[in-house]
């Protein structure tokens, strides 16, 4: 696969121009803000559709139940602040208003993972996957580039229940291209391998490619699985890669404990055992820093996971 990685989109750019375009026939859909339409993105559906927008301040959790009241009505609210409020601070509002009783709300938590950057620890969710993917009725979504994420929002919209999607801040290079297909149930073979089985999600998928790169290089056969729905797992393709490589591998912009990397050990552990290495963040928070020097910290640059693979 070739990809132009000077290419770059921004995926929250993608959120807000997607609920815009889908406002213009869908007059149930409203957003809804926390003080923070200019950094989500949702500004853009704010000047197209000013009445059907709600700035709710800094107070996530009324954010959150109002939403569920509009959702009662018959709308489609899509609310939006960043990841670590989004679900830390509204957690309870979640659990028992949302998902409780299925109420169609869609919850986008951009600024997801390390690469907020100078922003340090208090807003880089690094456990944000991991409190939604364990609620009921929520599906948990966490796409990797522009077109990825324009699609998920799409889905998100017609779909009826609660739906999490995780977004990054950084722009992010286009890995797909309009002939992409989203389907909630199934991951991306994007390179097919008999080496070892490389699973990524979110904003990381770009390393996760370069990564893979650096091992052929090395003569190492990688295959490259971008897996974007974290719940519902799609688990026969992820059994079917580890039932033919020697050794499996999660990059992920998230604590290990709890996101893509758990999920797959689960997976595994009742399916199809074998080696599994989780990379991502190790039971600690993050710090300031710009993104590039972040990833290259914790070993998430694509340098850096591909030589993590080769010593193992």
């Amino acid at each position: 696969m070739h990809i132009d990685f000077d290419n770059k989109k921004s995926i929250r750019g993608a959120f807000g121009e997607e609920i815009t375009e889908l406002g213009k026939t869908n007059s149930d859909i409203v957003a809804l803000d926390a003080d923070l339409s200019g950094s989500t993105k949702s500004s853009i559906f704010a000047k197209a559709y000013p009445d059907r927008f709600f700035n709710v301040g800094i107070a996530e959790q009324n954010l959150i139940t109002t939403a569920v009241g509009l959702s009662l009505t018959g709308k489609i609210p899509f609310v939006s602040t960043f990841a670590v409020f989004a679900t830390g601070r509204t957690y309870d509002q979640i659990r028992n208003s949302v998902c409780y009783q299925k109420a169609n709300v869609k919850i986008i938590g951009a600024h997801g993972g390390i690469t907020v950057g100078e922003d340090g620890a208090s807003h880089q969710a690094l456990e944000d996957v991991a409190l939604m993917r364990e609620l009921p009725n929520m599906i948990v979504i966490t796409p990797g580039d522009y077109e990825q994420t324009r699609q998920a929002v799409r889905f998100a919209c017609e779909h009826k229940g609660p739906v999490y999607i995780r977004l990054s801040r950084t722009d992010v290079p286009c890995i797909y291209d309009s002939s992409y297909k989203f389907n909630y149930k199934k991951a991306n073979i994007l390179k097919e391998g008999k080496d070892v089985s490389v699973f990524a999600t979110g904003d990381i998928l770009s390393q996760a490619v370069k990564a893979v790169e650096l091992l052929q290089q090395a003569g190492i056969d990688a295959e490259l699985i971008n897996v974007p729905v974290i719940k519902p797992l799609d688990k026969d393709t992820i059994i079917n890669s580890a039932k033919k490589t020697r050794l499996c591998v999660t990059v992920e912009n998230h604590s290990v404990i709890g996101g893509l990397g758990s999920a797959v050990a689960e997976c595994l552990s009742e399916n199809a055992p074998n080696k599994l290495i989780r990379l991502g963040v190790n039971d600690e928070f993050g710090q300031s820093g710009t993104p590039k020097e972040l990833l290259k910290y914790y070993e998430l640059d694509a340098e850096s996971i591909a030589n993590r693979i080769i010593n193992l």
